[in-house]
């Protein structure tokens, strides 16, 4: 069993004092992608490079403090690719893939934290640029090798992936054009589609139970108004072979929760 797990770090250095790299240490995933380290290669160098063991593969932003994702893996990736060829969005640290290629297969585990429109209309702007770049990278590299695309994809899908849909509707990571796009991306038959939302295949139904990101505005947490904007996004052959998912709340490492899904794979 391969044991994947995804988390937004919400800032490395804050996690680990949190007890992250305890936590992984105890629940050995085989591979861990993170996102949001904000850190610098100084920051990492001698500290962060490895966590409870597992080897990590960075794209840092070009700004500091902002961005930037991770994969740490117990076995060597056969190569590792640092950002999809974005000339807008590879400066911002937001995509790293670490391929595991064998003569019999193709299989690329990728990192990917995407843009958050929150903060107003021209980010908004920048996160359908990113979409739309992202949606034609996906298809292209369906069409060569298999995948599993773990991160902070910051859109919550249907109206059970988030606790007050109703209000939402019109804000960044529930609107309509941005679950257009995910509805697009996991059509199983339409061309633009084929990709399987792998914890949605495990947990059909789930609603407050899968939630992965709570604001910290308020009492959101402790009420559990959250959102589900972290996934597992595979491609059918690798999604077939998930078996198992959980979401740790047990401690809260950032604003966001660590899902882990278990695969009937070995590296």
């Amino acid at each position: 069993m391969f044991k994947l797990t995804s988390l937004n770090l919400n800032g490395i250095r804050s996690a680990t004092t949190k007890g992250v790299q305890t936590w992984i240490a105890a629940t050995a995933p085989d591979c861990i992608c993170v996102q949001e380290i904000k850190a610098q290669a100084a920051d990492m160098a001698g500290r962060f490079e490895e966590l409870a063991g597992l080897r990590g593969h960075f794209h840092y932003a070009q700004k500091k403090g902002y961005s930037g994702v991770g994969i740490y893996s117990r076995a060597e990736p056969s190569d590792v690719v640092i950002g999809f060829g974005s000339h807008e969005f590879d400066a911002e640290g937001r995509y790293v893939e670490a391929r595991f290629d064998t003569p019999a297969r193709k299989l690329s585990i990728i990192s990917a934290y995407f843009p958050s429109g929150s903060s107003g209309d021209l980010r908004q702007e920048a996160k359908f640029r990113f979409l739309a770049e992202m949606h034609a990278h996906l298809m292209a590299m369906k069409a060569e090798r298999e995948f599993i695309l773990c991160g902070d994809i910051n859109i919550a899908h249907q109206n059970i992936d988030l606790k007050n849909w109703r209000s939402n509707q019109k804000n960044s990571g529930f609107t309509p054009e941005e679950r257009a796009w995910m509805t697009k991306l996991l059509h199983k038959t339409e061309p633009g589609g084929g990709i399987v939302d792998v914890y949605r295949q495990l947990q059909p139904d789930a609603t407050d139970a899968c939630y992965t990101w709570w604001s910290n505005r308020g009492q959101a947490y402790a009420n559990n108004v959250g959102w589900r904007l972290d996934y597992h996004l595979a491609t059918p052959a690798m999604a077939a072979l998930a078996r198992s998912e959980s979401i740790y709340k047990g401690e809260k490492f950032s604003d966001h929760a660590p899902i882990t899904i278990g695969y009937d794979f070995t590296l």
